[in-house]
C-alpha cells in the first residue's frame, strides 16, 4: 500500500536538479532551506512502514520509521545544512549538488525497510561521493575519485551478491536483524564493511578524502562510513567478528595518523580510527554498546566535520596542507584555531565535550561484559587519539613554529558553520540527556561519575605528557607513508599491465600467423593449374580455411579481452 508519508530524502535528492538551474541568492536560499525541510520531514515519519508497494514479487518499503533511523537521519540532515552553509559562497554548483544527492542517499538508506531499497540508495551514494571528490578539479582528485569509485562499486557488487543470495535463500527482502549463518549474509557484511573502511581495503578512504575540495571533504567525512555503521547496527548487532575488525581499525588509524604529514590525511585516518570504536561497539552487541555506537556516530559526524572545517579553512586561506609548511596560525586565524581545538578536544573524549559522553559508553559496555582485553585496548586507543588528533593536528598547524604565514580567518559563512558545530560539541557534552533520549534503547548511563572523570583526566594528562616528551619524534618530514593500497598501485598494477602486454603480443603474433597462412594458401592456389589439381587441393584448402577462421576468431576474442 502507498502511504501518505513524504520521504525525508526527497528534498536533498531534489537539490541535485534544483541547484544547477538556480543562481545567486536563490541558490543560496535553496542550499539552506532544502536540508531544513529534510530535517523537518525526518521527524514526521512514524514508527513502522510509512510507504510500501509490491515489485517483482517483493515488498518494497522505501520509508520505514524507527528510533535509530531518526537518530542517524537527524545528524545526516544537520550535516547537510551546516555543510551547505560552510560551502555557501565557494563551492562549485556540481560539487554542492552532488554533495546533497550524496546526503539524500544516506538518508534514504536510514529509512529503508527492505534490502533492495538499501542497495539502490547505497549505489547512489557511490555516484554522489565520487562526483564530490572529482569536483575538486585537480588531477589528483580525478585519480583519487576513480580509485574511490572502483572500491565503492566493488563493495556494491559484493553487497548485491549477498542480497540476491538472501532473497533466493530465504525469500525475505526485509532489512532487519540477521545472523551470520549463510554465505549470502557473509557477503552482505563484507559489502557493508568495505564502506566502513575495514581491512583489507581500509586505505581507500584516507587515499580519497583529502583530495576533495576544502568543502567537499567535510561532506565526505560524514556519510559513507556512518551509513555503513548504521546498516551494521541494524543487521548484525552482536556479530563477534566485528569486535576484532573494529579493534584493527582503531589501531590502524592511530598508527598511520601519527606517521602522516598532511593535516587532512591525519584527520582522514582518524575517521577509520573512530569508526573502529563504533564497529567494536556493534560487535559487543549489548544495548549499552549499541547505544554507544549510535551516539558516537552522531557526535563523530559533528566534531569530525568541525575539525575538517578548521583544516579546510587553513587550506582555503593558505593553499597549504602539509604540517611542515604550517605553524603559528593562531595569531592570524584565532577563530579557526579555537574551533579546531574544540573539535580536537571532542575527538579526544575530553570531559564536557560530545566525544566523552558517547565513546565512554562503548568502553563501559566492554567492562560490563567482562571483556578486559577489549576494554584495555579501547583505553589505550583513546590515549592514541589524543596524540594524533587531539594534540598533533592543532599543535603543528596553529602553534609550534612560526611559518611566516599571516592569513585571516575565512569568510563569515565558514566561521558561522564552525561556530555551530563547536557549540554542539560543547552543548552535547554538557547536556547529554538530549542525545541519550534519541538513542535506540533506554539508557540510564551516567557519564559524569568521579571514577570516569578521574580516569579520563589521567589518560589525557599522561598522553599529553608523552606527546611533548617525544616531540622531536613527532615532528614530520616530507615523507610518504606506504599503505596497503601500494599493493594495488604497484605490484598488482604491474602484473595487470604485464598480462595485458602479453595478451597484446599474443594477439599480434596470432594476427601475423593468420596473415602468413592466408598468404601462403593463396600463393599455393595460384601456382596450381587445372580442375583436377584444384579438386585434389580441395581438402587441404578447406583445412587451411578452417585454420585461418579459427585464428581470426581467436584474434577477435583476444582483442576484446
Amino acid at each position: 500500500m502507498i502511504g501518505n508519508v513524504i520521504p525525508p530524502a526527497l528534498p536533498l535528492l531534489a537539490a541535485v536538479l534544483i541547484l544547477p538551474i538556480t543562481s545567486g541568492p536563490i541558490r543560496k536560499l535553496f542550499t539552506l532551506l532544502l536540508p531544513l525541510l529534510a530535517l523537518f520531514l525526518v521527524w514526521q515519519v512514524p514508527d513502522g512502514p510509512g510507504l510500501t508497494f509490491p515489485f517483482i514479487g517483493l515488498d518494497i518499503v522505501p520509508v520505514m520509521g524507527s528510533n535509530v533511523a531518526r537518530l542517524f537521519a537527524t545528524v545526516f540532515t544537520l550535516m547537510a545544512l551546516v555543510g551547505g552553509l560552510f560551502a555557501l559562497n565557494q563551492a562549485r554548483v556540481v560539487e554542492l549538488a552532488a554533495a546533497f544527492g550524496y546526503a539524500g542517499s544516506a538518508v534514504g538508506v536510514c529509512f529503508a525497510g527492505d534490502l533492495v531499497t538499501v542497495f539502490v540508495f547505497w549505489e547512489l551514494m557511490a555516484i554522489g561521493s565520487t562526483l564530490v571528490i572529482w569536483s575538486a578539479g585537480t588531477p589528483e582528485a580525478w585519480r583519487a575519485s576513480m580509485r574511490y569509485a572502483t572500491v565503492h562499486l566493488f563493495g556494491g557488487v559484493v553487497l548485491m551478491i549477498g542480497i540476491v543470495g538472501e532473497i533466493l535463500g530465504t525469500g525475505s527482502n526485509a532489512f532487519t536483524q540477521l545472523t551470520l549463518d549463510s554465505p549470502a549474509r557473509w557477503f552482505m557484511i563484507a559489502g557493508f564493511l568495505i564502506n566502513a573502511g575495514a581491512p583489507p581495503l581500509q586505505a581507500w578512504l584516507p587515499d580519497a578524502y583529502p583530495e576533495g575540495s576544502p568543502f567537499g571533504t567535510v561532506f565526505l567525512s560524514a556519510y559513507t562510513t556512518k551509513t555503513a555503521v548504521f546498516v551494521l547496527l541494524v543487521t548484525f548487532p552482536g556479530a563477534q567478528i566485528l569486535i576484532y575488525v573494529g579493534l584493527f581499525m582503531v589501531f590502524y588509524g592511530i598508527i598511520y595518523a601519527l606517521l602522516e604529514n598532511d593535516m587532512r590525511r591525519i584527520l582522514a585516518y582518524s575517521i577509520v580510527n573512530q569508526v573502529g570504536f563504533m564497529v567494536t561497539g556493534i560487535g559487543i552487541g549489548t544495548e549499552m554498546a549499541l547505544n554507544g555506537a549510535a551516539a558516537h556516530a552522531f557526535t563523530h559526524i559533528i566534531y569530525k566535520a568541525l575539525l575538517l572545517m578548521s583544516a579546510g579553512s587553513v587550506l582555503y586561506m593558505t593553499g597549504k596542507r602539509k604540517c611542515t609548511d604550517l605553524g603559528g596560525l593562531f595569531q592570524s586565524m584565532p577563530v579557526t584555531a579555537i574551533c579546531g581545538i574544540i573539535g580536537a578536544l571532542a575527538i579526544s573524549s575530553f570531559p564536557f565535550t560530545s566525544g566523552f559522553i558517547s565513546k565512554s559508553m562503548i568502553a563501559q559496555s566492554a567492562a560490563d561484559q567482562h571483556l578486559a582485553i577489549v576494554w584495555m585496548m579501547l583505553a589505550a586507543a583513546s590515549a592514541g587519539v589524543f596524540l594524533h588528533a587531539g594534540i598533533k593536528f592543532p599543535w603543528f598547524v596553529f602553534f609550534q613554529k612560526d611559518s611566516g604565514l599571516r592569513p585571516p580567518d575565512p569568510p563569515w559563512n565558514m566561521r558561522l558553520a564552525m561556530y555551530i558545530f563547536a557549540f554542539l560539541c560543547i552543548g552535547l557534552g554538557v547536556w547529554p540527556d538530549g542525545l541519550y533520549a534519541l538513542l535506540p534503547y533506554p539508557t540510564g548511563y551516567e557519564p559524569y561519575t568521579g571514577s570516569h572523570l578521574v580516569f579520563q583526566f589521567q589518560l589525557l594528562l599522561f598522553s599529553g605528557l608523552a606527546f611533548f616528551v617525544g616531540l622531536p619524534l613527532m615532528k614530520r618530514t616530507l615523507t610518504i607513508s606506504l599503505d596497503v593500497d601500494w599493493f594495488f598501485r604497484v605490484p598488482i598494477r604491474r602484473a595487470g599491465l604485464a598480462i595485458l602486454d602479453g595478451a597484446s603480443a599474443l594477439r599480434a603474433g596470432l594476427a601475423d600467423a593468420a596473415r602468413d597462412r592466408a598468404t601462403d594458401s593463396w600463393h599455393f592456389l595460384q601456382a596450381s593449374s587445372g580442375r583436377r589439381r584444384l579438386r585434389m587441393l580441395g581438402q587441404s584448402t578447406g583445412v587451411a580455411v578452417l585454420i585461418v577462421a579459427f585464428l581470426l576468431g581467436l584474434y577477435v576474442v583476444l582483442y576484446y579481452v
